[in-house]
Parts: C-alpha cells; sequence; structure tokens
C-alpha cells in the first residue's frame, strides 16, 4: 500500500507540489501580518497596519491552512528524502517541523498578549520573540518548494502534468 502510495505521488508530483505549495503561500500573508502589525507595533509603537472585521477572520483561517500546508510539505521532503535529497529534506524538515513548537505552545494569542499594554503573562516576553522567530523561519521552506514547484512545471511533464493528475482523479 505504501510503495502505491509513492508511485501514485510521484506520477502526480507536479500537483501534490502545487498544492503543497499553495497552502503554504498563503503562509507569507499570515508573515506579513505578523511582521507589519504585530512586530511593528511591539517594536515601533505604531502597526503598519491593523485587520479587523472580516479580514481578521480571513488571517484567522489563513493561520488555520498551516496544518494541511505542514502536511503536504511533509510529504515532499519525505519523497525529497526517498529521492536522495537527504541533507537538504532533513534541514527543511527540521524547519518545518519546528512550527508545531510555536502551534501548540507559543501561539499567536500568547505573542499578541505578550505584546499588548495589559500583556501580563508569566512567561518572558522573549518566548514571544521566539515564536515570531520559528514563525518565520518557514520561509527558507516556501522559497525551496517554489524552486521544486518551478522545476517540476519545466521539467517533462509541466503544467500538462497538473492537467492530466487532475483528469485522472
Amino acid at each position: 500500500m505504501v510503495s502505491r502510495f509513492w508511485a501514485w505521488y510521484e506520477r502526480n508530483y507536479t500537483l501534490n507540489v502545487s498544492i503543497a505549495a499553495g497552502l503554504f503561500m498563503l503562509q507569507i500573508v499570515h508573515l506579513v501580518w505578523l511582521g507589519g502589525d504585530v512586530v511593528a507595533s511591539r517594536a515601533l509603537g505604531i502597526p503598519f497596519f491593523e485587520f479587523t472585521d472580516i479580514w481578521e477572520n480571513v488571517m484567522v483561517f489563513i493561520d488555520f491552512t498551516e496544518i494541511p500546508a505542514l502536511f503536504t510539505m511533509t510529504l515532499v521532503y519525505v519523497d525529497a528524502w526517498r529521492r536522495g535529497e537527504k541533507l537538504n529534506a532533513v534541514l527543511m524538515l527540521t524547519l518545518l517541523h519546528s512550527q508545531w513548537l510555536h502551534i501548540f505552545w507559543i501561539t499567536d494569542e500568547f505573542v499578541i498578549t505578550t505584546f499588548s499594554e495589559q500583556g501580563n503573562t508569566i512567561l518572558s516576553p522573549w518566548f514571544a520573540w521566539a515564536a515570531i522567530l520559528i514563525d518565520y523561519l518557514e520561509v527558507p521552506v516556501v522559497f525551496d518548494t517554489l524552486i521544486k514547484l518551478g522545476r517540476s512545471v519545466h521539467g517533462k511533464d509541466g503544467v500538462h502534468g497538473i492537467r492530466k493528475a487532475l483528469d485522472e482523479s
């Protein structure tokens, strides 16, 4: 069953990497919010922008896409490991899975509470900065995945590989 899954995955590699890259590209929006609102407020005293109402809900939705992005990206790098890209795969998986620490321990809510005027928490504000750093560790993974997607699209199947995979589904 495992070998059949990986055979399917490799046949539909361009589609799979496209989905993973698309989900993970949404995290760039989250990082822009983090830098422009939360970090700018703390570092400069004023945010570059603030999301309210519907945009705040959009940001929450985008933040929740991080979990499926982590799963799809894990498949990309386990496949890379299988193809022989061991060092790069280990590095990217390490950066990628550091996100779990941020998701389950030092959340965005903790960061916002720590940086707010009434931000009295037991933990040091350095944990908030650590969470922000962890969040930005996904940037090299995003770029590496986009490179993989570009190589796949310009490879033997290209965009036709995505159409073929969608037709087979």
